[in-house]
């Protein structure tokens, strides 16, 4: 077998293979040779088939095998011997095509080989980490909030409906004179203001007493997803049964042990606690961009255009879905790739190789145990349908991969962060947030 160097240009590699013909013919031999004691065929004891006779029924096949095996092993051995590590999957072809047994077999190998990653200091990299601790206000500030999730609502006598207040309603609706289904409720609670309804519905209701009957017209919206109704106009025959005012819950243990604490003071440190855990992760976030920031500026090195192109297509992908939301899988137009999606791909995927380098180097890895978890925490957006999501992602080394990777560098993350010079800087929610808005700003 011979291997012999076509391209050398940067990341481009390409290769010629050739298997001689003769040791394609000896590996046949050798495969049936090894099968002639087990083969069975009719006028022959079991082990006593001729060889010119197996190789006439099975040579065809075997060569087939052979030859797939023979470049397989080439491949390998070549990458094994080079060190190379192909950026993406490489293509082989064959380039002998008229070719017929008892030829040399040839193959062309080309790939883009990934680069060699410069080595850097990470105890000279600086951070600086910011700390917010839940000041009372906070705390006191989201207990009143989690009190008016909790809020009751009580008569309001005499008086007429306000926006926030709570209708108790019986209504018909029609359209073109004919009650539709699903237009009709008795005793229905509805908030004024809340904007559950069609629009236009709850507006009409403001200032209803109890007792009142009154004919809501409304318009369907041209998107509203039954499509007989979509765009129609339709005439709501309602009765106001009650009319209530909103009463927010007391901050005591009664509400406390609604949310499962034992006290007030209970559900005060379960909301302190909730909140350092927000601030931390969104610290974090914070953190990670600066030292991806720190990092893409150590290193500088050649990337591989494939990988460049693939990222820039999807970032294109991704952010052409986001401002066309109505627009389903792929149809549409050809989406292009501009300047600035591939210049975010090439910070990408220069930070992606690094990490990936660093993480390498100090032998990081994900447990089967993390990625358990990972795959239930995915699972719980399927409900109903754990085992089937379970089943997927076990025969799926795509779905594992996507899982796993998001796992794997934030273990690198916070191996670098244990190398590199943190310091910690105590802000206020206000700072931390005042970060948070421009990051994404400059990601926007």
């Amino acid at each position: 077998m011979q291997v012999t160097e076509t391209l050398n240009d940067g990341l481009k590699r390409g290769y010629t293979i050739t298997v001689p013909a003769a040791d394609l013919a000896a590996a046949v031999d050798g495969k049936l040779a090894e099968a002639q004691p087990t083969i069975e065929m009719k006028g022959f004891r079991k082990g006593k088939v001729p060889m010119a006779l197996l190789k006439k029924q099975f040579g065809q096949r075997l060569l087939g095998e052979a030859m797939q095996e023979s470049i397989d092993g080439a491949t390998q051995k070549h990458f094994e011997e080079s060190g190379d590590r192909p950026a993406m999957q490489p293509k082989i072809e064959m380039t002998n095509q008229d070719w017929k047994e008892g030829d040399d077999v040839e193959v062309a190998l080309t790939y883009e080989a990934l680069p060699d990653v410069p080595e850097i200091d990470l105890s000279d990299v600086e951070l600086e980490r910011l700390v917010v601790e839940p000041a009372e206000a906070d705390v006191t500030e989201a207990l009143e909030q989690l009190a008016a999730t909790a809020k009751s609502y009580e008569t309001k006598k005499g008086g007429k409906a306000a926006d926030g207040d709570q209708v108790v309603i019986d209504f018909k609706g029609s359209v073109d004179g004919e009650y539709f289904e699903g237009g009709t409720a008795e005793d229905y609670p509805l908030v004024l203001g809340s904007n559950s309804f069609i629009p236009g519905f709850e507006e009409q209701l403001v200032g209803a007493k109890k007792g009142e009957e009154k004919v809501v017209e409304v318009s369907f919206p041209e998107e509203y997803q039954a499509e007989h109704l979509a765009g129609k106009a339709a005439k709501f025959e309602c009765t106001v049964k009650e009319v209530k005012k909103p009463v927010d819950a007391k901050l005591d243990d009664e509400l406390a042990k609604r949310f499962g604490a034992e006290d007030l003071d209970g559900l005060k440190k379960q909301i302190s606690d909730r909140l350092v855990q927000e601030y931390q992760g969104a610290a974090r976030q914070v953190v990670k961009r600066r030292l991806l920031d720190a990092l893409d500026g150590k290193v500088d090195f050649d990337l591989p255009p494939s990988l460049v192109d693939a990222e820039a297509n999807q970032i294109a992908h991704q952010l052409w879905h986001e401002e066309h939301p109505e627009v389903q899988g792929h149809d549409h137009g050809a989406i292009e790739a501009t300047d600035e999606h591939r210049a975010l791909a090439e910070r990408r995927v220069r930070l992606g190789l690094l990490l990936a380098e660093i993480g390498q180097q100090a032998k990081v890895e994900v447990s089967d145990a993390e990625m358990t978890q990972a795959i239930m925490n995915q699972a719980r957006q399927y409900p109903g349908q754990e085992r089937e999501f379970f089943e997927f992602v076990r025969t799926n080394q795509g779905a594992q991969q996507q899982l796993r990777a998001p796992l794997f560098e934030d273990k690198v993350i916070d191996h670098i962060l244990e190398q590199a010079k943190v310091t910690d800087k105590t802000v206020s929610k206000d700072d931390l947030q005042a970060e948070i808005d421009k990051m994404e700003e400059e990601t926007a």
